[in-house]
């Protein structure tokens, strides 16, 4: 049976907010006496998380995401709930728990500025107490899978957001920690840096065993990375389970692209399409319709014996769109 790594009971975490009106008057009246109001991050959420998986935790901006994670690095304390993380409560913030876990974040850096990468993870592995054949084989490991030997002596503030980000997860992962929360790691990048962080975090993971919670707005991170998603909203959970289900469960429907030879261009509106066959786009001779999916395959060989047909695809609609309906609706 596998190992549950992380296990999350009837978490809640409620922060009392000082509020106060307008105006001089009201910011005295403050002084003397203030007043308050609960505002709930998160509420009751279970959660289990086994050894080697990569999870991805999803949800609009302030679902309770960042608090969640805060609370299992051990940088919060919860309300009420239990957590445990490889067999220890993280707000105790032991020792022997911080040297086993990592937490990178798009939008922060642990990189000292004015001195180049090599200095940073040497001063790193000592704070960890990496011994320095296991620090020197670790490092060499990282450098190789990145392809970033060139920037070790460069000084951080000369390099792109993009190597600085390569430099954050080298940081993040040299004393080998068993369990890694990664907070946007693709944030700001482009295209193709975003594909080479993929490649290394995909290829880690297979290599280490490392368990990975993985938080991203751009859900082709989650899509390329995390067979599994935790999606929360207004601070409850709403959806635990596979990324393919969640599609398909919330749009039950399949698109397919369609072009046709010129000589169907100008005739589209009067092509024999079943009932079943919905058009949503047509543009000259590409058409888009939408079918459920249990109907996409007969559909598609219709298709391809009633029309000059030159290219076809059948693809599931943008899980972009399908998250967004969530986040909007507020529920599954």
């Amino acid at each position: 049976m596998t190992e549950a790594r992380i296990v999350v009971h009837n978490l809640s975490k409620t922060y009392r907010v000082p509020e106060r009106n307008p105006g001089l008057a009201a910011s005295l009246k403050s002084v003397v006496r203030r007043t308050y109001r609960e505002v709930t991050a998160v509420r009751e959420v279970n959660f289990t998380i086994e050894a080697g998986e990569m999870v991805g935790f999803i949800g609009p901006n302030g679902a309770g995401k960042t608090t969640t994670l805060k609370i299992l690095s051990g940088l919060l304390y919860p309300t009420s709930g239990k957590v445990s993380v490889l067999g220890f409560i993280p707000w105790q913030r032991r020792a022997d728990y911080l040297r086993r876990i990592s937490m990178v974040l798009g939008n922060k850096s642990q990189m000292l500025w004015d001195i180049p990468p090599l200095d940073t993870f040497r001063v790193l592995g000592e704070m960890y107490h990496v011994p320095p054949g296991e620090f020197k084989q670790t490092l060499a490991e990282l450098v190789e899978l990145l392809a970033m030997q060139e920037l070790l002596t460069r000084p951080v503030r000369n390099l792109s957001l993009g190597e600085r980000m390569k430099c954050e997860l080298v940081a993040g992962l040299l004393h080998r920690p068993q369990v890694m929360f990664l907070d946007e790691p693709t944030l700001g990048l482009d295209v193709t840096m975003q594909g080479q962080l993929r490649r290394f975090l995909a290829e880690y993971n297979r290599r280490s065993g490392v368990t990975i919670i993985l938080t991203s707005h751009y859900m082709a991170d989650v899509a390329a990375l995390c067979p599994r998603v935790i999606l929360i909203h207004r601070g409850a959970l709403l959806y635990d389970g596979p990324l393919h289900e969640l599609a398909q469960r919330l749009a039950p429907f399949k698109l397919i692209q369609v072009s046709l030879g010129n000589g169907s261009a100008g005739q589209m509106s009067g092509l024999p399409l079943p009932p079943c066959a919905e058009v949503i786009a047509e543009e000259n001779s590409r058409l888009t319709l939408r079918v459920g999916r249990s109907e996409a395959p007969a559909l598609t060989a219709h298709l391809l014996q009633t029309l000059p047909v030159v290219d076809l695809a059948v693809e599931d609609p943008p899980l972009e769109a399908v998250i967004d309906q969530i986040y909007q609706e507020g529920e599954l």
